[in-house]
């Protein structure tokens, strides 16, 4: 029997154990499928049995003999590595429950700080082979981030990582989170603390009212920061998550590059990569509708002259929206807004920019520039 033929290479991917069964009762083979992350050491008989020319297995366990025969009938199989905190041939995303497991014991033994130590050592060792394994996990990644985002209107909210929780401006950013879910946009932040957390936290308080989000705000504020203890700082997020389950989802896009700052525990998917800039220029490209700046030091800056380098030679196509907020901070504290404006002068992007005093004006002017 000849393999269905696909046309999209995801229509191809296994992720699951109940899609590897679906396709196979559907197909009766695997051929050029690839087959993603799984363990298959309960699914011998069908390995044993099904046509699987030109499949790929990456990182499935496997029985030998299953594995040994799926080899000689013309299949690609890169089995586990072992020992990793990680998983380099993942199909999804990460989730906050995946990265903060065994927070219990302290987050130095969650796989999340686990996964920043062996990303410490191997970097210092420069082993080839840690390397590799770091930008196959990084690609893993960013194929099920566009698998995830299919379709969707994402909106990047920006902003430092310094912002506490319990300050107005910490509840503000909140807030635009949570309007920003309610319109039907995908928020999607750079997932650590202060300004992402809290547009994170705003899209999970969507699906409730009003009162929910000013009490998870009373109870976040009980840990400001996530210094001195990412401990304490992750279970206030989990304690909120617990007594408000299934929140509204949102996504998040951190990396173990800024080892010091851990994921937020609010977005439901997360994308955490290893390489900073692959990190970077994927959220702000997959920010199709649009981004706001909040207040923020040199990693903000940063992304605002990273999204307006192709906004202003439309190497994306049309250039999206850019929402700076608060005049004092980016007109005289650092002041980006007077270059932005110089640049976009006269080009397309000049009615995909504005300036505004308050974070509550923020989806208004996004509204006004077209996101």
């Amino acid at each position: 029997m000849q393999p269905t033929p696909f046309h999209a290479s995801h229509d191809r991917e296994i992720e699951s154990l109940a899609e590897f069964d679906e396709i196979v009762s559907k197909h009766g083979s695997l051929a050029q499928f690839r087959v993603q992350a799984i363990d298959l050491t309960d699914r011998s008989t069908e390995l044993l049995s099904l046509d699987t020319a030109g499949a790929v297995f990456l990182g499935c366990a496997m029985d030998p003999d299953a594995a040994a025969k799926v080899r000689a009938a013309g299949a690609l199989v890169f089995p586990p590595v072992p020992g990793l905190p990680f998983d380099p041939y993942r199909g999804l995303l990460h989730s906050p429950d995946e990265l903060f497991e065994r927070l219990e014991a302290g987050y130095e033994e969650t796989p999340d700080a686990r996964a920043y130590a062996w990303f410490q050592q191997t970097k210092a060792d420069g082993d080839i082979f840690a390397s590799m394994l770091r930008s196959i996990h990084d690609d893993s990644v960013s194929d099920a981030l566009d698998e995830l985002l299919v379709g969707a209107r994402v909106v990047g909210v920006m902003g430092g990582h310094a912002m506490a929780r319990g300050t107005e401006a910490y509840e503000g950013a909140a807030r635009l989170g949570r309007e920003l879910a309610r319109a039907g946009f995908t928020v999607a932040t750079g997932g650590g603390p202060g300004a992402m957390e809290a547009a994170n936290l705003g899209a999970y308080a969507a699906p409730f009212d009003d009162g929910m989000l000013a009490e998870a705000l009373e109870l976040l504020a009980r840990a400001p920061s996530f210094t001195p203890s990412i401990t304490d700082w992750a279970r206030a997020a989990f304690d909120v998550r617990e007594r408000w389950p299934s929140g509204g989802p949102s996504v998040s896009i951190p990396t173990w590059f800024y080892g010091h700052e851990p994921p937020n525990a609010f977005a439901a998917h997360i994308a955490k990569y290893f390489a900073n800039a692959t990190r970077e220029d994927g959220l702000l490209a997959r920010s199709n509708a649009g981004v706001v700046f909040l207040p923020g030091a040199a990693g903000t800056v940063q992304e605002i002259f990273d999204n307006a380098t192709p906004n202003y030679y439309e190497s994306r196509g049309e250039p999206t929206p850019m929402v700076l907020v608060n005049r004092a901070h980016w007109t005289e504290k650092h002041p980006t807004w007077p270059l932005l404006q110089s640049l976009a002068r006269e080009r397309a992007m000049e009615s995909r920019i504005a300036l505004v005093d308050r974070i509550e004006e923020a989806p208004d002017a996004l509204k006004r520039l077209g996101g």
